[in-house]
This record gives structure tokens, C-alpha cells and sequence, in this order.
């Protein structure tokens, strides 16, 4: 059976929306509760983060790239947990212009195709009143959701706090709770977003002040008795196409960036996957037929991916005869160099020609709709998939064969095409799902 749900939302990002899913699923789960964590949108850090506070996997769920099918087998995830809590993406509205399968990608669809009540996160600080005509606008925006109430978050004193929750009870609106400043509990931020979990040594720390933190200021039951019921059918999870049958995967700090769905896609296919680590100088088992190498921060690891040789030549070793692929960070470990920030030259595989450079950051961010032109490991020359690209690097060179013709969330096309050489196969959108 699947249990209610709720979304923890806000108008913005940097508002606290992560700190406040962190705290409840850590509050509830010391609590007894079993609570199983989803994650809206194309983000891969955050799921690591849900893990660790809840104790379950975390999954995205993403309306643009995923079709409702896709969508409701992911959320069979949820089975034999008391309640689900997914963490919103940007704004709650926030999504493309032109929809996707099942939405803009806004946390907003989502809330409307599950069911889900949406908790609004609110930064008050600098408000007093006025912020209850934030929330109302966001209540009126569309009658197909539910706000369920809001919590007030950086609130700097008692006083404000009362004028506050005055101009929420005059707008109709209910207060779940109210939540002083307390940097203490924050979590450390990098280019793409949050440092990843395994890099955050105060992690556990962090989760634990986070709960007692939530748990003294919210009211937990409120929280949970606002929750809706999930109005989607959970079947078995749409079938995910594997690369390979025994696939070698890249995973360590430099390449983690890989979405749940898809690892327990694979392994639901039949498939074995052999982690290994770059960084420690490992290569790719040769027993393996495919590898695969996320993204991640390669940029932040130059000198030691450098110096990998085993890594490298047991790359180059396996592409003579294998598939080897690479998603944005990944695909840059497979060209010929990384430029870092300082304009230093940092030798990669030399498996495509590809080089990047980071001394001149320029932010590429989007859905992608790819073509493929070309084969890439699961998926053939005509396959049409979905993805999202998140990355600060430049292109200095790409000279070889184009993997697949893109295009953004518009229509638009897009310069990063993806390479193919040989075996070697890379791009710079991570894959999400095939398109229907």
C-alpha cells in the first residue's frame, strides 16, 4: 500500500526547503515513522542527502522527462513506509515554457498529478504581513493544488514571528510552525549546488540538529496529518534498458552523479554492476561488457585523475573492444584535457578529442531532448531520450563525430551534441529516461 504524501515547497530556491525536508524525515524517522523521501526534478545530490536522514533511497521524479506511468511505477518505492515527503525543485511553479510527458517539471505538476498537499516553505525575513500575500497569491495560483499550510523560516525574533502568523491567520492560511535563523544546520554549497554527502564530514551531525532543530519548532503531527493521499496506481516500475549485462561504473568523489532510478532500473533488468574508482587508480573490470562514467567534479580532482595511469590506460584498454560512455563530467574525463580554474592542463583518457576548459566558466542549464545519430551503449541510432544538463564548463575542442542532434525543453537546438568515436561514446545531458 502506499502511503499520503506531502511536498515541501517554497517560491524560491535558497529559501530552506532542504534543511526542512533533512529535519523532518530525520525527526520522524526517530520518531518510528518510516518515512520514504522522493526528490522532484533532475537533482542528484539532494537524494543522497534524503538517504542518509531517512534511512531509504531516495528517487526523483521528474514530470518533463517521465511519463505518468514511469512516474507511478517510481513511487512504488513508498511501499511499506507510514509517509512520503518529496523535496521540490526551484520555485514551486518553476518549470519549462513547452510541456513535457507529463508536465513543465514544475514541483507544482507534480503535486497535481500525485495528490500531494504542498507544505510552502517560506523565507520571512525582511516581512512581516506582507508574507501572507506571498502564500495567498501561491494558494490562489491554481485550484488544482493543495497548500496545506506554510512554515515560517529565518524568523528573527518572537515579536516578528507574531506579526507574521497575524497576517497568515487573516489570509486563512495555516502556520505548521516557525523557524528562527540557525546557521548551525545549513548545508555546505559548491558550483552545482550542494557538496555532495559523501564530502559533508558533518553530515551525520548536521541531520541530527536538523531533527531536533525541526522537531522543537514544527508540529510534527500537523505535518502529518496534512498529508493527501496518493492518487496514482504504484505498479511495477517501468522497465529501464540496461547498457550492458555486467556494467564497470566509475563511482567515487569525481563521478557520483548517477540517478537512482536508473542503478535500480538496471539491476531490475538482470544487469551486475561493478563499481570502481578512478581516483584510486582503478580501472574498469574486464569481466565487465559496458562502462559507464557519470558526471560528477572531475574539474576538482585534475592533477590526481592526471596522474591515474592504470585508470586511464585500462580505459583506453576496454574501448578497443567495449563501450564506454560519459555523462557531462564523464564525457570530459574521456576527452584529451580539462582546463581547471587556474588555466592548468590536465591530461584525461584521450578516448574522444574532446577538450573543456573551466578558466572561463559559463553555466549550461536545461532538459535536453536528444536523437541519437549514432548507437550508444542500450539504446540505438533513431532512440530519442530525455535528459538535463548542469555544468560550468567550456568547449575548446569536439572534433569528433556527433553522437545525437539536440535539442532544449523549447524546441531549440542545442551546440553539445555529444562525441562518438570508435567505441567511445559521451555527452554532456544526463540521461533521465527514454522519450514515449
Amino acid at each position: 500500500m502506499i502511503p499520503p504524501g506531502l511536498i515541501i515547497s517554497a517560491p524560491a530556491s535558497g529559501t530552506g526547503k532542504t534543511t526542512v525536508t533533512l529535519g523532518l524525515l530525520a525527526a520522524f524517522r526517530a520518531a518510528g515513522l518510516t518515512v520514504q523521501p522522493f526528490k522532484s526534478g533532475p537533482d542528484y545530490i539532494d537524494p543522497a542527502f534524503h538517504r542518509v536522514a531517512s534511512g531509504r533511497a531516495s528517487v526523483n521524479l521528474d514530470t518533463w522527462a517521465m511519463g505518468k506511468d514511469r512516474i507511478a511505477g517510481l513511487i512504488s518505492a513508498a511501499k511499506g513506509a507510514d509517509l512520503i515527503l518529496a523535496e521540490g525543485s526551484m520555485g514551486l511553479f518553476d518549470g519549462v515554457a513547452h510541456p513535457g510527458e507529463a508536465g513543465t517539471g514544475a514541483s507544482a505538476d507534480l503535486a497535481a498529478l500525485t495528490g500531494w498537499p504542498v507544505v510552502l516553505v517560506l523565507d520571512v525575513s525582511g516581512q512581516a504581513q506582507s508574507a501572507a500575500a506571498v502564500a495567498l497569491g501561491f494558494a490562489a495560483m491554481r485550484p488544482d493544488l493543495a497548500i496545506a499550510g506554510v512554515i515560517l523560516n529565518r524568523v528573527a525574533s518572537p515579536r516578528h514571528e507574531m506579526l507574521v502568523r497575524s497576517g497568515m491567520e487573516a489570509a486563512g492560511l495555516a502556520v505548521i510552525g516557525a523557524l528562527p535563523r540557525n546557521p548551525g544546520v545549513s548545508v555546505p554549497e559548491r558550483h552545482l549546488g550542494l557538496v555532495q554527502a559523501e564530502e559533508t564530514p558533518e553530515l551525520d551531525r548536521i541531520v541530527a540538529e536538523a531533527a531536533t532543530f525541526i522537531a522543537a519548532n514544527l508540529d510534527l503531527d500537523a505535518v502529518r496529518r496534512a498529508a493527501g493521499r496518493t492518487r496514482l496506481r504504484a505498479d511495477a516500475p517501468v522497465p529501464v534498458t540496461p547498457p550492458g549485462q555486467r556494467i564497470a561504473l566509475a563511482r567515487d568523489a569525481a563521478f557520483s552523479f548517477v540517478y537512482p532510478h536508473l542503478l535500480d532500473g538496471w539491476r531490475r533488468a538482470g544487469a551486475e554492476v561493478l563499481p570502481f574508482s578512478p581516483l584510486a587508480d582503478e580501472g574498469p573490470d574486464a569481466s565487465a561488457d559496458c562502462c559507464w562514467l557519470p558526471g560528477g567534479y572531475p574539474e576538482l580532482h585534475g592533477p590526481t585523475l592526471a596522474a591515474a595511469a592504470r585508470f586511464r590506460q585500462g580505459l583506453k584498454g576496454f574501448a578497443e573492444t567495449r563501450p564506454v560512455h560519459g555523462e557531462c563530467g564523464g564525457y570530459m574525463a574521456m576527452g584529451e584535457a580539462i582546463i581547471d580554474r587556474e588555466g592548468h592542463r590536465h591530461e584525461m583518457s584521450g578516448l574522444l578529442g574532446l577538450v573543456t576548459s573551466f578558466e572561463k566558466r559559463r553555466m549550461h542549464l536545461g532538459y535536453r531532448l536528444a536523437d541519437l545519430a549514432v548507437p550508444m551503449p542500450g539504446h540505438g541510432p533513431g532512440a530519442r531520450l530525455r535528459g538535463h544538463e548542469f555544468h560550468y564548463s567550456t568547449i575548446l575542442t569536439q572534433p569528433d563525430m556527433p553522437l545525437a542532434h539536440v535539442t532544449d525543453a523549447n524546441g531549440e537546438p542545442v551546440p553539445e551534441t555529444g562525441s562518438r568515436r570508435g567505441h567511445a561514446t559521451g555527452t554532456f545531458f544526463h540521461l533521465i529516461a527514454e522519450a514515449t
